[in-house]
């Protein structure tokens, strides 16, 4: 029995199809709008559609799944060298086609609607986040070129501006205050947006049970939990901890041969955002440790690394183990027990 599988690359206006019934040949090409690509899929008897994980991948995934379709989203780093030649959408179908045969690449699941509304809210505050950074350091920039030096601290930069421009005499040019007070303005408008983001996440946090085992977790959050849920969506699909922490990128880079084994810095590979916000949050679970007269296991191992290797190397040693703790906690739907040092 043959199996019909369609290589679909993915634009805003046209979408390239490729249809196979044999491995390593291609039957039929087609270049279609959305309306004809939607027809043509409906028309279609059930079949392995393959994507690249990309922009809108998500969406006709969820299309695709109603009408029947077993849907494959394939990494697009991982597809790329499979190109041969030009790179066009006619090669890149046929590339796609060549990249589902290795067993090796791991298809992403196709995320559903609470996971990508999930996905939007957290790029929104990332983006606001970055924008407020912007700003404050060019209103701090600004203000020392006429020898107002603001304290480090995100926080003292805006009561410091107002005062200045509220005072007559800070030497403040006439010219420049209103455009000042706009920066301000705007820097108070992109907080009040990320804390609306935030107030909208913990709603959401609410009503998912698994962020609240997360968030027993140390140096798991609010953020942390509901970009997991997001961004990771299925557990399940992880067989050990250590597959989660090497997901993330959190694992050493390996560069071995014969009987030498070389371990070096980490990968970096998965999701940027993640990996982030686990280091911060390892960050500051060996900050408070410090603090604590009886530190358990776990930050108890922490500092412990901390006073051998340093601060750098011991978040990110943590951040590996919390990613393994999420995976323990999330497989197993149990909260986070601390456990007394010895």
């Amino acid at each position: 029995m043959k199996s019909t599988t369609i290589a679909v690359d993915v634009a805003k206006e046209v979408l390239e199809v490729a249809v196979s019934v044999r491995p390593g040949q291609v039957i039929q090409q087609k270049r279609l709008s959305r309306t004809a690509f939607m027809k043509f899929c409906t028309d279609q008897p059930p079949a392995t559609v393959l994507l690249e994980a990309c922009g809108s991948a998500h969406y006709w995934g969820r299309q695709l799944q109603s009408l029947g379709h077993r849907v494959v989203l394939l990494p697009p780093h991982a597809t790329r060298p499979y190109v041969l030649r030009n790179k066009t959408d006619r090669t890149d179908t046929r590339g796609l086609l060549e990249a589902y045969r290795n067993e090796d690449i791991h298809p992403v699941p196709v995320k559903s609607v609470p996971q990508q509304a999930l996905t939007a809210l957290h790029r929104l505050r990332s983006t606001w986040l970055a924008a407020r950074t912007a700003r404050l350091n060019t209103v701090r920039g600004l203000l020392r070129e006429f020898g107002c030096v603001i304290p480090v601290g995100a926080h003292h930069v805006l009561p410091r501006a107002w005062d200045l421009l509220a005072d007559a005499d800070s030497g403040l040019p006439d010219a420049l205050r209103p455009a000042l007070a706009e920066a301000c303005t705007e820097i108070r408008q992109l907080e009040d947006r990320v804390r609306l983001v935030e107030h909208q996440l913990e709603a959401l946090a609410d009503q998912t049970p698994a962020v609240a085992r997360l968030r027993s977790i140390p140096g798991v959050g609010l953020i942390t939990a509901t970009a997991l849920v997001a961004f990771v969506g299925d557990v399940q699909r992880f067989p050990s901890g250590r597959h989660f922490a090497s997901y993330l990128g959190l694992t050493p880079r390996e560069h071995s041969s014969g009987l030498i084994r070389r371990l070096g810095s980490i990968s970096k590979r998965g999701d940027v955002y993640l990996r982030m916000l686990l280091t911060h949050g390892a960050r500051a679970v060996i900050w408070k440790a410090k603090s604590r007269r009886d530190p358990d296991r776990l930050r108890a191992w922490a500092l412990r690394v901390q006073r051998l290797r340093g601060h750098n190397k011991a978040a990110i040693a943590l951040a590996n183990k919390l990613a393994r703790i999420v995976w323990a906690v999330w497989k197993h739907d149990v909260d986070f027990r601390e456990v007394t040092a010895a």
